[in-house]
């Protein structure tokens, strides 16, 4: 199921935004992308402000939000709606001084490419596993 890497620079995050982060993102998966919650991972990394930039330009805040999900898996209105909403959840999360250049991606994997315990997707796809 899907992996999401969720990549902050700016002031420290809080717990609380931490949490609100990963629960964000997990909803937004099950709900939009029809994802089992139970078996997405999400990590939130705070990385430093001095290595981000828009334009060569400073920003106060910024954001990158990448999630790896199979190829094949969802619509292009699905994920279009899931881009617009995770990026509004980044902003309720993070505040207005986040950078309107901040992305959220969508990786399309082939299910034979990826994984988790050991097996593909494709593998799990086939139902030798539940999953």
């Amino acid at each position: 199921m899907p992996f999401i890497h969720v990549k902050i620079a700016g002031p420290e995050l809080e717990p609380a935004q931490i949490a609100a982060l990963q629960q964000g993102v997990t909803t937004l998966m099950a709900e939009l992308l029809h994802k089992q919650g139970t078996l997405t991972a999400v990590l939130v990394e705070q990385v430093p402000l001095a290595g981000w930039s828009v334009g060569a330009e400073p920003v106060a805040r910024a954001a990158q939000l990448d999630a790896i999900i199979s190829a094949g898996s969802n619509t292009p209105e699905q994920k279009a709606r899931f881009i617009a909403e995770a990026y509004g959840m980044l902003r309720a999360v993070l505040g207005p001084e986040l950078s309107d250049i901040s992305y959220v991606v969508l990786h399309d994997v082939p299910k034979d490419s990826w994984g988790y315990g050991g097996l593909t997707q494709a593998t799990r796809a086939k139902g030798a596993v539940a999953a």
